[in-house]
């Protein structure tokens, strides 16, 4: 069969069953996104636009391929390309850009789209390849992301998976970002490559003591991760956090991100808390809550520095960054 053959086009409510075959031919019933195997739910996610799949078939109709644009950060503009698969029979094959093309193509035409991100996997460099194709733009490394265990039926990986989240912008928002003295180096290599405008200001504010601080946690018992959304900081951010991290931590979590507001004029303060904790560098997240996100992250344990494979040098030079501070702010973290 010719590359040519296949159809690439977006999903159809009477495509659900197909895709669940998909996922569960590929993956059993071991994929962590469970919403590919329940067709309901997955109607109704891409009637709200949560979910917009794109597929590759076959002439004789069968789903061999899959991809989707989705909603995966606080503001809802900021659509992840993500949950992509191929049956491994058609894997030599042109597909998968077939289907990151369609996918490129269609974004602009989704209402309210303003970036589109992806967490490509660093067991090898085939999704960071696809990405720079398609202008997207590296910006941060997700350390130890992925568990072994979502990549043991295909003996895919030796260890836990990073990801290396890369930016593409839709719709330009300039705007202020405030900068930790630790970080001013990242900082600027990050933003003078990046696609739309920032200006970046030093961060020399106190916590402010008017606020309450307000936090939401994600855990992903798949993963062993938490996810720790700051939508808010005052003078109690140490006190909530410190809480919060203890809860966390009865919770049997390996890795904790923890995801910050660049448009505070205190986030040096805050980083500088965090920092002693042992979080360590992950990276700038544009868009992420409008206004562009900052990601922390702890790793229990010696992080798989040598299971990461990235392909651009912009890449291999934000992990420099990123495993110097790891280098800098490591404590013996209790498994």
């Amino acid at each position: 069969m010719s590359d040519g053959d296949y159809k690439i086009d977006l999903f159809k409510p009477d495509d659900a069953p197909g895709v669940a075959q998909l996922f569960s031919a590929v993956y059993g019933a071991g994929y962590p996104v469970k919403i590919v195997y329940n067709p309901e739910q997955l109607v109704a996610a891409f009637q709200n636009n949560e979910y917009i799949p794109v597929l590759a078939r076959t002439p004789d109709n069968r789903i061999v391929g899959f991809t989707s644009l989705y909603r995966s950060a606080p503001h809802k503009g900021v659509y992840e390309a993500g949950l992509s698969l191929v049956l491994p029979e058609y894997r030599n094959t042109l597909i998968y850009g077939l289907m990151s093309r369609r996918i490129k193509k269609t974004a602009p035409a989704v209402p309210g789209l303003d970036v589109i991100f992806v967490e490509a996997v660093c067991n090898h460099t085939l999704a960071q390849e696809a990405g720079i194709v398609f202008k997207q733009i590296e910006t941060a490394i997700e350390i130890d992301l992925m568990p072994v265990e979502a990549y043991e039926r295909e003996n895919a990986a030796p260890g836990r998976v990073s990801t290396l989240a890369m930016f593409g912008t839709i719709v330009p928002k300039p705007h202020v970002v405030y900068v930790s003295e630790d970080y001013e180096e990242y900082f600027h290599y990050v933003y003078d490559g990046f696609d739309d405008s920032r200006t970046v200001t030093s961060s020399t504010n106190g916590l402010p003591s008017a606020e309450v601080t307000e936090l939401a946690t994600q855990v992903f018992d798949f993963a062993q991760l938490a996810r720790v959304t700051v939508h808010r900081v005052g003078a109690d951010f140490e006190t909530v956090f410190n809480a919060e991290e203890n809860r966390i931590g009865n919770m049997h979590c390996t890795i904790i991100q923890v995801w910050l507001k660049l448009t505070w004029p205190w986030i040096g303060e805050v980083i500088g808390i965090l920092r002693n904790r042992g979080f360590f560098l992950g990276g700038i997240l544009p868009r992420w809550f409008d206004e562009d996100g900052f990601l922390l992250q702890k790793v229990c344990g010696r992080p798989n520095w040598e299971g990461i494979n990235l392909y651009s040098d912009r890449a291999k030079q934000i992990l420099r960054f990123i495993k110097n501070d790891w280098e800098r702010t490591r404590t013996d973290i209790p498994c």
